[in-house]
């Protein structure tokens, strides 16, 4: 993102509990200052704020991993992270779930119209699914504004906007490439972007940390 520009970073949530380089994840974010930050369900529970009972197998082993692998003081980061929603300007507010339950799935119209109306900014942005997602209402919708391949939009002026752009560590829409997005909250525009990274390494380092295998190979397909 440094290529085009920005004002200042969201960060929602789940910065550890997959990879093989959570310490370096917690110190990165830290060091490029978030204006908005919250923790996710896989921070908390690496945390030790919450058993991780509703978690797989291989979700459990990883977070039993990671508790191993940070410092004190990545921990004690990991452990201050806020709670979602968090509001961000008069018009925006981002969370980790939905607006009504950081832990709560928003995959489809339904869930979105209910995160919509308990969102207290028009605009909400979104995470937890690892997918990208624009939801908006019938009078007022979101307009394509670029191709299929570019996934630019405009926001309506008026009514509630669900966004989310997808994730940079474990994108799961088929796309292997990290995913991020760039909001323009004056022009109301919004740019889903996606960026290549070294996929291999980060396999590499999964499998020599002893990570389950699942972790690495669904890096490689974006599932």
């Amino acid at each position: 993102a440094a290529a085009t520009g920005y004002d200042a970073v969201l960060c929602l949530g789940d910065l550890v509990g997959y990879g093989a380089s959570p310490g370096d994840v917690l110190d990165r974010i830290t060091a490029i200052s978030p204006v908005g930050l919250i923790r996710g369900n896989h921070d908390k529970v690496c945390a030790g704020l919450e058993p991780a009972t509703s978690f797989n197998e291989v979700a459990r082993r990883a977070v039993e991993w990671t508790k191993t692998t940070l410092t004190p003081a990545q921990m004690a980061t990991l452990t201050a992270l806020p709670r979602g929603p968090q509001r961000i300007t008069d018009q925006l507010e981002i969370c980790h779930g939905a607006p009504f339950n950081e832990d709560h799935y928003v995959f489809d119209r339904h869930d979105a119209g209910r995160a919509m109306s308990s969102a207290t900014a028009r605009i909400c942005l979104f995470g937890h699914t690892h997918l990208p997602a624009v939801f908006s209402t019938p009078e007022h919708p979101v307009e394509r504004t670029g191709s299929d391949h570019e996934n630019e939009f405009r926001l309506p002026g008026e009514g509630a906007v669900l966004v989310n752009v997808g994730s940079v560590g474990q994108p799961r829409d088929g796309d292997p490439r990290a995913a991020y997005g760039v909001l323009d909250l004056d022009r109301l525009t919004l740019q889903l972007r996606r960026v290549r990274y070294d996929v291999a390494g980060a396999q590499t380092a999964i499998r020599a940390a002893g990570l389950p295998e699942w972790l690495a190979k669904r890096l490689g397909s974006g599932e």
